[in-house]
């Protein structure tokens, strides 16, 4: 197994193990230096406090290396991306956030110079150990060899995921066996039907099979050995549902196999009282401090709006939501008055001439939601949680797209999965496509997932993505 499940989460081993080694190499450094410094006379002379320090600077960077998306943007970037980025992630996000902790715990701070120093070895450090780790991932020793039982659109789709996604995850398809007649999957990605399903296994290294639910049935041309499967099973061979195999290598339930059972038998999409009262007393806390710690960037943010382009400062929109429920949205203002004069809602577009130049910025900066902390403040909108959308859209989202109306179960949010894992969605294919993560967080929503994607919004924020 290359991985492991902690509370309805699946937790890609590679990656625990990278974190860990990162953390340790991060504390080690940290030592190093003030054990250096301590020999020439200029660092700390308590040992205790020099433990306390590095274990501060160990984890502080880590969360800023999760914040920037560190980890899964290594199989996808270039070196010098994947050097900038950690960089971002020490010495802008680690570096604020340790300065912080030394408000609160002078006594851990090293020094401006010191702490310098220990940023700049840890970056050079961390580069070559993931460097080290893509290679020690991308040997075949360590993969975890799947094939994938049917040959349609579901396999062609998983296959394109695996080339973009899924390789850095010790995930590797050997191939599709299946007999429908005008296969989605190349040629090159065919197996052949093998005459006994376990051997084919076993000399082929296959530790799972995937099952794609649509191709499983003879009468819709699928071929399902029901009796070599359980065989497979029962040798040790895990045997998993497409859907199941797609919610925990992408994190996203596939919507062209979701179906009503899954939704009524699963684990998840289930109500909690206890965690509805620690998740809104978490929502009041925290939209209170953000408050007061945002409240220069609000005046500041409003005179720009009001010096450039008058009033109105703020702009409302009505939103859908928990339960269907319509609300009153604010934000700062980014467009032009009559950016809907016509009074027909609009989706934005790439480069949209309504955008003001202030509203650019606090667009991409976010700033334009601050207003919404009083939507959490008032119950009708938590911290994280799926986007709210127009009533105009999601009356057409709910005729196009089945299960839409599936994210109003979970309360909206200031910051959510889908936007941190989808672009900006501004047409009904990208409404699709975020509802695939809006239904994953629907399903297995919690405190620590919550925790999660608050701190992964920082690269949202620090790097624009997904803003029009």
């Amino acid at each position: 197994m290359s991985y492991i499940r902690f509370r309805k989460h699946y937790l890609h081993i590679p990656y625990l193990v990278l974190a860990a080694l990162e953390f340790f190499a991060l504390y080690a450094i940290f030592i190093s230096l003030a054990l250096l410094l301590s020999v020439a006379g200029v660092g700390y002379s308590s040992v205790e406090t020099n433990i306390l320090s590095a274990s501060l600077f160990a984890l502080v960077l880590s969360f800023g290396t999760l914040a920037m998306g560190g980890y899964l943007a290594m199989v996808q970037e270039s070196l010098s991306a994947l050097f900038f980025r950690t960089l971002v992630a020490y010495c802008f996000v680690g570096g604020i956030g340790l300065k912080f902790l030394y408000l609160v715990l002078p006594a851990a701070d090293p020094g401006s110079t010191n702490l310098f120093w220990a940023v700049i070895l840890a970056s050079m450090v961390v580069i070559l150990l993931r460097l080290a780790f893509l290679r020690v991932v991308d040997s075949e020793q360590l993969l975890r060899r799947v094939v994938i039982f049917g040959t349609g659109d579901f396999a062609a789709n998983l296959l394109d995921e695996y080339k973009h996604n899924m390789r850095a995850l010790g995930v590797q398809i050997i191939g599709c066996i299946g007999e429908k007649p005008n296969a989605a999957v190349g040629a090159d990605n065919l197996l052949p039907k093998p005459h006994d399903f376990y051997k084919f296994c076993r000399q082929n290294r296959v530790s799972e099979i995937v099952i794609a639910q649509q191709e499983r049935r003879r009468n819709e041309g699928g071929w399902l050995s029901v009796p070599d499967l359980m065989e497979c099973k029962l040798r040790g061979i895990a045997v998993t549902n497409g859907i199941d195999f797609y919610e925990r290598e992408l994190k996203k339930a596939k919507l062209d196999m979701v179906h009503p059972s899954w939704i009524v038998f699963s684990e998840g999409f289930q109500a909690s009282k206890t965690r509805d009262f620690a998740k809104r007393f978490l929502d009041l806390l925290i939209s209170i401090s953000l408050l007061a710690v945002m409240m220069p960037f609000i005046i500041l943010t409003a005179c720009a709006v009001f010096i450039e382009t008058g009033r109105p400062i703020l702009y409302s929109q009505t939103r859908v939501g928990m339960f269907g429920k319509e609300f009153r949205i604010y934000k700062f203002r980014s467009m032009r008055q009559d950016a809907e004069k016509d009074g027909k809602a609009q989706w934005a577009s790439t480069n949209d001439n309504r955008v003001t130049r202030v509203g650019a910025f606090i667009r991409n900066t976010r700033l334009d939601e601050l207003p919404q902390i009083y939507n959490v403040i008032k119950g009708e909108m938590s911290i994280v949680g799926p986007r709210p959308e127009r009533p105009e859209f999601v009356s057409e989202l709910k005729e196009k797209i089945p299960f839409y109306d599936t994210r109003h179960y979970v309360k909206p949010g200031l910051m959510g999965w889908a936007q941190l894992k989808y672009p900006y969605g501004a047409s009904v294919e990208d409404a699709k496509g975020k509802l695939e993560y809006d239904l994953y967080y629907s399903k297995n929503h919690s405190l620590l997932m919550d925790f999660l994607i608050m701190i992964q919004t920082v690269e949202v924020i620090l790097l624009g993505k997904g803003v029009r």
